[in-house]
């Protein structure tokens, strides 16, 4: 503007000038415009906080993103461990996707700003406007318990709720979009409200995808253990190609399975039905048959199957343990039962086709640690998985994926699968520094795909493994493999620990700390650790190891070794795949 003035105060004739007014005039109405547009542009900024253990809270987080662009907006997505309780405090619009983990657990990221937040000396958050998303399963007693959590946390602290928390099931997909579409548009302009926003189509994605699974080919399926083994782990090989997708070492492939059609029957029988009932399944007319096989699942009874089958049955135990309301005892009796169980200890409980669909979960996927490297094997991924089988209440029961793999796929069986990325649990982007990785039993699967994604990139950094599993003998899986890894210097170290050869059993967490001073050395080093396999028993103790070995080696307090691991999860250098 002072341009202008100048230009304007310049010497001109009285033909210049009259021309040149109306052009000045121009230029000051259009540069005021573009000055107001510039200021009514000015992006509202939202945070969008997520607790993610497996990925899914993040991927919804970053979906909400692109829909809050879309109405205008400037959101930032964030991880919890990437915030300390200052910064959270400091945020005016916030939208919280978290997970629950385990039996009611906060997901791994989202411990540390949780213990922050539910603090007695958390402020107060009068300015906050807030909502929650929270990711769950049904199957769990403790439904959605870290989004609950949260929600009640925030509200305590003063923040306005402007949306009602949303409970997600397992198939999360569609209640997600439904929270976004809603919540999304309070926060946008007037004009942006108006906006259809299509959060599937918002940002470009595979092709292939929970909803749309890639029908890929089984080309492997080898017996790992030894035939005496107690045990039956294997390892397949699945064909992509073609497909132009891609993985990550880090990263889960998700199944889709079918059920044991001998188990469809069984079930159709104990309900007293033919399985040729014709009966509407999404959309679609389809045999009761064919639905139990590929879109319920049949295996574990939903909570509304328990229920109904007290009511009809009569059973006098099985009610009065749901009218006590003790989860505990409810759990114990059902430990070992599936709904053929059930079905078959209460006869009288006959069922007609829709009734009994009703009352079923949707078939779900299975997802497993991949163990294999994208870099060096392309075209296909590799899994190592345990297959489930077991006697009780005098039949065999079978592992619904795990068997689907292991006895129902060959060669021309569409195996419908897509990957579920883990962006945090990867190889460090460093090859110099260490990596110390325990993973027992299946629990080495992403271990032999970071050992392989080290030996493609001829990394200089040091591999230690912690592995071990009930007898060397029969189940040491992967060991020709791992022996030449060592052989080559690709690995490191190797420290086994097999429970049942001898007299007192052994754990990975035992030999951590009968190395514990080389452990902490490889830590200062900027060493990662990462852990895979089960949350809840031996995660935990390799957690405890862990502070006890940093503890002792590091000369630390108990506090100051919770406040080292504290600081290894928040650099992404703890990192655990536990299930």
């Amino acid at each position: 503007m002072k341009i202008l003035q100048l230009l304007e105060n310049a010497p001109y004739s009285e033909t210049q000038r009259a021309w040149l007014g109306g052009f000045f005039s121009g230029m000051r109405s259009q540069l005021k415009q573009n000055a107001g547009a510039a200021n009514a542009t000015v992006a509202q900024t939202i945070h969008i906080l997520y607790g993610s253990q497996t990925g899914n809270a993040e991927s919804v987080a970053n979906d909400a993103a692109t829909a809050a662009k879309a109405h205008g907006l400037k959101p930032v997505v964030t991880s919890m461990d990437a915030i300390d309780s200052d910064a959270l405090a400091a945020m005016d619009t916030l939208l919280i996707v978290t997970s629950t983990y385990g039996e009611g657990e906060m997901p791994d990221n989202a411990q540390m700003l949780w213990e922050a937040v539910s603090a007695e000396s958390m402020p107060q958050l009068p300015n906050m406007k807030f909502s929650v998303l929270a990711l769950g399963d049904t199957g769990y007693d403790l439904f959605c318990k870290a989004g609950i959590d949260w929600d009640n946390r925030l509200a305590e602290l003063g923040a306005t709720r402007i949306y009602d928390r949303v409970d997600c099931d397992v198939a999360f997909e569609v209640p997600a979009e439904s929270w976004i579409s809603s919540v999304i548009p309070q926060l946008g302009s007037k004009d942006a409200a108006s906006m259809v926003v299509d959060v599937e189509s918002a940002a470009p994605k595979s092709q292939y995808s929970r909803k749309n699974p890639f029908p890929a080919k089984l080309v492997v399926n080898r017996l790992l253990t030894a035939s005496d083994s107690s045990k039956e782990t294997r390892h397949y090989e699945i064909s992509i190609a073609g497909s132009e997708l891609s993985y990550e070492a880090g990263d889960a492939l998700s199944i889709v399975p079918t059920n044991c059609p001998d188990l469809v029957t069984a079930i159709i029988n104990a309900i007293g039905c033919t399985g040729d009932e014709i009966e509407p399944v999404n959309g679609e007319a389809m045999r009761l048959s064919d639905a139990l096989r590929t879109q319920f699942e049949i295996k574990l009874p939903s909570k509304e199957l328990v229920q109904e089958i007290a009511t009809r049955s009569g059973n006098q135990e099985l009610n009065g343990l749901l009218s006590t309301g003790d989860k505990e005892a409810l759990s114990n009796y059902l430990w070992g039962r599936d709904t053929l169980d059930l079905l078959l200890q209460n006869p009288l409980c006959e069922f007609a086709a829709a009734e009994f669909i009703a009352l079923l979960k949707p078939l779900q996927h299975r997802a497993y640690s991949i163990s294999s490297s994208g870099k060096m094997h392309a075209d296909t991924v590799h899994l190592t998985v345990a297959s489930v089988r077991y006697d009780s209440f005098d039949r065999q029961h079978k592992g619904v994926c795990s068997t689907f793999l292991a006895d129902l796929v060959d060669a021309e069986t569409e195996v419908r699968c897509f990957f579920t990325p883990n962006k945090v649990f990867r190889v460090p982007d460093d090859n110099s520094l260490p990596m110390i990785m325990v993973g027992p039993g299946t629990g080495v699967a992403p271990f032999r795909a970071f050992l392989q994604e080290r030996q493609y990139r001829k990394a200089t950094g040091k591999n230690w493994l912690f592995f071990g599993d009930r007898n060397a003998a029969t189940d040491f899986i992967y060991r020709d493999e791992l022996e030449a890894m060592q052989a080559d210097g690709v690995l490191t170290r190797l420290d086994l620990a097999f429970s049942r050869d001898q007299a007192e059993k052994i754990y990975v967490q035992d030999k951590m700390r009968e190395h514990g001073a080389e452990l902490f050395a490889w830590l200062e080093q900027g060493g990662y650790f990462f852990v895979c396999g089960d949350a809840y028993y031996m995660a935990k103790d390799v957690d405890k190891a862990l502070l006890d070995v940093i503890a002792e080696h590091g000369k630390l307090t108990e506090a100051q070794a919770v406040d080292y691991v504290n600081q290894l999860k928040k650099h992404k250098r703890y990192v655990r795949d536990v299930y």
